[in-house]
């Protein structure tokens, strides 16, 4: 008898029966007494008493470990294109490049005149003199605040997104917003000029909205903090998550906490096994990039990575599968031709998603004992299932008010 390592490649969770492993998982009886019923477990729970009666191969099986190490366990999100995730790339988006120093001075040799002739001509004389008039305060090179400027009300939502896409294609240095007008049913575009920080005198309340009371947002803030030149590319920012020994959830609250944003803020397609090096798509609503890679330096076991923008947000079950590399230690067999036979079968035939007794809990009280008092409408067994107490219990259940 031969022992070694065997690594598996496949899309769809690996059949624990190749193993023929059995996991320890208890059985549960019920012993009355005079106040209420103790939980006791006299044997373990193997596959027959789950219903599972035969292995879907015909090949003689072996044992492993598996897991022995959470990077045994590898698993590549594949996205609904077909392509296996991966972290390659640290890098920025092309559109958030900082641009050279020389060309983000406010000199006054710059020539705007092109560009505001054909501002006059989307808006009209009134604010192409006052875009006018902002330029020449910029330009000025003055430490006092610019306050922004509020355009003409505009009731043609068409019209406001073709001056909005003039501000990002001429002007990038601007963000616009839209902000109600005079009247009930106007609107305005308010321009602000934007030196890579949140505006000044903005204080916009996170999970607010931004539409506010002509030139103000509704909580007194200015501006939406969130604004950003880019954004016409796409609301959200779409990255590869990459972590060891980490949930999903539990990987986006480390980054959601240092972001200010909460979980729910972000979209995936699937969660990943705990236990396991696992890398997967993960998008976020307006989050500017920049504040996404600084992160890496202060992340332990997590990685995030090409950052791109895109239109929507991901949801659950948005991705054709997973990829999954893994490792199998202390590889016990009759001898190597049958664990080479069992491998060359399981890559050559694939296998369906299956599941072992690991889907019945580990805990005291398997999970079928409950579904099966549940299917049959037995509310309170259910509930005194899983809170009555258990042999071994040293706090006492009972409370007194």
């Amino acid at each position: 008898m031969r022992t070694r390592s065997l690594r598996a490649i496949a899309i769809a969770k690996p059949l624990l029966y190749l193993a023929r492993s059995r996991v320890r998982v208890t059985r549960l009886s019920c012993s009355k007494t005079s106040s209420n019923s103790t939980l006791t477990m006299p044997k373990t729970l193997d596959e027959p008493d789950v219903g599972i009666s035969c292995f879907v191969s015909s090949l003689p099986g072996f044992r492993a470990v598996l897991k022995h190490r959470y990077s045994d366990f590898i698993v590549n999100e594949v996205n609904r294109e077909g392509e296996v995730v991966h972290l390659t790339s640290f890098d920025l988006p092309q559109e958030c490049i900082d641009i050279k120093p020389e060309d983000e001075s406010n000199s006054n040799d710059r020539d705007y005149s092109t560009p505001i002739e054909s501002f006059r001509i989307l808006c009209g004389d009134a604010d192409a003199e006052a875009l006018k008039v902002l330029l020449e305060k910029i330009s000025s090179g003055s430490d006092a605040e610019i306050d922004p400027i509020i355009l003409s009300p505009d009731s043609d939502k068409l019209h406001r997104s073709d001056v909005h896409n003039f501000f990002k294609k001429n002007f990038n240095f601007f963000i616009t917003d839209t902000v109600e007008g005079p009247d009930d049913k106007s609107k305005c575009i308010r321009v602000r000029f934007s030196s890579g920080q949140s505006g000044k005198g903005g204080s916009n309340k996170r999970g607010k909205k931004r539409k506010g009371v002509y030139g103000t947002d509704r909580e007194g803030g200015r501006f939406d903090s969130r604004g950003s030149d880019s954004w016409h590319l796409g609301k959200f920012v779409r990255f590869h998550l990459y972590k060891e020994n980490k949930d999903t959830q539990e990987a986006l609250g480390v980054i959601g906490k240092m972001l200010g944003i909460q979980t729910r803020g972000f979209g995936f397609a699937g969660t990943k096994d705990k236990r396991s090096v696992s890398t997967q798509q993960v998008t976020v609503f307006k989050v500017h990039p920049k504040r996404l890679a600084v992160l890496n330096d202060r992340l332990f076991g997590i990685k995030i990575g090409n950052i791109c923008y895109v239109k929507e947000g991901l949801v659950l079950g948005q991705l054709k599968g997973n990829h999954f590399t893994i490792t199998l230690r202390d590889v016990v067999g009759d001898s190597e031709e049958v664990i080479t036979n069992a491998a060359d079968g399981l890559g050559k035939y694939g296998f369906i998603n299956y599941f072992g007794l690991q889907r019945f809990g580990s805990g005291p009280i398997p999970t079928h004992l409950i579904g099966a008092i549940l299917f049959r409408g037995e509310w309170k067994s259910a509930v005194d299932l899983i809170l009555n107490p258990r042999e071994g219990d040293i706090l006492d259940n009972s409370f007194c008010i």
